[in-house]
């Protein structure tokens, strides 16, 4: 029988394996090899270092990176990144970076970068309300941008880039925070990476941070030093107190990725599994259950829609909560529901949420 806490379709902080929580309410109590809590460990011993090296290991070996990439567990999410980014690669560059808004957080991720240097606005879905994506043919990309800055998954709206943009001659940046590790990635085609853990990797409170040595060659270097990619480098994630707890809780995770899924290609099978049975079932509502977006363009990893009406969507949440399902109110800024099916997220509770709506738009209907 699935644990409350097994049904979490919250848009973040997502659900963490079972077995992952099972390991950290043991290490809150005590980590076996040192004795001490987790969260009394200090982050200049040597077992937070090894934390850190094991870490840094199996992300190399789920993206398959080279050596010319640093990987980096940061602090201030993603939103920091939107400022850390232009900060260093666009600040007195007389080329624009290009940027696409495809929704709530590449929006976001807008204004920051306008901040620092000149920015190019190559695509927005805004007229459309963000049902979209851009096809390859809308978008006129030049070669020698300061760099080209997309988010590969909107968990807002729904909408997930199933394919990698732009050319080899700009550098890509990519806020990937709620599809990195959910699927196999071309990582070496990235110039930066970025994703705060809180979908599929983790806990609140760190940031992956993946970056090509090639990137920082012209990299601005008056910074100050928290704010400094080469300091973080240098210091191994660790130039300030570093979130502790939630660097390790990332390490059970990749742990569970590589030797309980058996890498990203099985998370993958998985995940589109998950969002194979309730697409199927909003499309055999019958208008029902209406998806928000286009369907080439549907996150696997975010099911938006909605309901005949206001007043039957919030007859909805109550209910499901009633059930056990959580997590499924839209996000503030559109409403509706959102279903989030992050790695941990099992194929049993996907087919509790569908089997809740079927019996829904069945009493529905009397």
């Amino acid at each position: 029988m699935l644990s409350r806490n097994s049904l979490n379709f919250s848009g973040g902080p997502g659900a963490l394996p079972e077995t992952v929580l099972a390991q950290v309410q043991q290490a809150i109590i005590e980590v076996p090899e040192v004795g001490l809590s987790v969260l009394g460990i200090s982050h200049r011993s040597d077992w937070f270092a090894s934390i850190v090296r094991e870490l840094e290991n199996n992300i190399r070996l789920l993206l398959n990176l080279g050596e010319n990439y640093h990987v980096l567990f940061l602090q201030g999410g993603a939103t920091q990144q939107f400022s850390m980014i232009p900060m260093t690669f666009l600040h007195g560059n007389t080329r624009p970076a290009e940027y696409l808004q495809t929704g709530y957080w590449s929006g976001k991720a807008l204004p920051q970068a306008q901040r620092e240097g000149p920015v190019k606005v190559v695509w927005s879905g805004e007229s459309s309300g963000f049902s979209r994506l851009p096809r390859n043919e809308e978008l006129n990309l030049s070669e020698d941008a300061a760099y080209l800055h997309y988010v590969s998954n909107e968990t807002v709206e729904g909408l997930q880039f199933h394919r990698v943009l732009g050319n080899d001659s700009a550098p890509r940046i990519c806020d990937m925070s709620s599809d990195l590790l959910s699927k196999p990635c071309e990582a070496e085609r990235f110039a930066l990476i970025y994703a705060h853990a809180q979908k599929n990797i983790g806990p609140a409170g760190v940031t992956l941070v993946i970056i090509r040595d090639s990137l920082l060659a012209n990299a601005r270097s008056d910074l100050p030093e928290f704010l400094n990619y080469r300091t973080q480098i240098n210091a191994h994630s660790n130039y300030n107190t570093p979130p502790v707890f939630a660097i390790y809780v990332v390490l059970l995770v990749t742990r569970w990725l590589i030797n309980d899924i058996g890498g990203l290609e099985q998370m993958d099978l998985l995940n589109r599994q998950k969002a194979e049975r309730l697409y199927a079932m909003l499309d055999s509502s019958q208008g029902f259950y209406q998806a928000r977006v286009e369907p080439h363009d549907r996150s696997l990893m975010n099911v938006c829609f909605n309901l005949p009406t206001p007043a039957i969507e919030r007859q909805f949440l109550e209910g499901a909560e009633a059930a056990g399902l959580s997590g499924l109110k839209g996000h503030r800024s559109i409403g509706g529901i959102r279903a989030s099916l992050y790695n941990a997220l099992t194929l049993e509770a996907v087919d509790r949420l569908v089997d809740f709506m079927f019996d829904f738009q069945q009493r529905s209907k009397q």
